[in-house]
């Protein structure tokens, strides 16, 4: 091979290499982001399951109080 050919190779290794980082360093942050998500639906789930108990209660207790005056 010849010297010019040796470094088109280094070259193209090199870029490669570079290339390799940036989808490194972009997974890590696509997951860093995606843990944030799963955090944030977790904590959605938790406020809507609290939210819709204290709608029953509510329900339950305006029932039972229709009830009473009835």
């Amino acid at each position: 091979m010849s010297e010019s050919t040796i470094e088109e190779l280094y070259k193209k290794v090199d870029r490669l290499i570079l290339h390799c980082e940036q989808l490194q360093m972009n997974n890590e942050l696509l997951q860093s982001r995606e843990k944030l998500l799963l955090q944030e639906q977790t904590r959605l789930i938790e406020n809507n399951e609290l939210a819709r108990t204290r709608i029953e209660d509510m329900i339950g207790h305006l029932k039972s109080l229709q009830q009473s005056t009835a």
